[in-house]
């Protein structure tokens, strides 16, 4: 078990990292805009989910 104890420390000082950054709204507020941007990108970027917004839209 000695061999563990650095991988563990590392492990435990990257998780308490971690969340002291995502505690911050400075920092979740640029990734929820991120991800947002991502997500439109990506729904219009598959041709399923394009095709269903295209009938939405047609439809309306």
């Amino acid at each position: 078990m000695p061999m563990l104890e650095p991988v563990l420390s590392s492990l435990a000082t990257v998780f308490v990292t971690m969340n002291a950054l995502w505690s911050s709204p400075v920092a979740l507020i640029p990734l929820a805009l991120a991800a947002a941007y991502f997500g439109w990108r990506i729904v219009e970027f598959i041709p399923v989910t394009r095709r269903i917004l295209e009938r939405r839209e047609g439809g309306s």
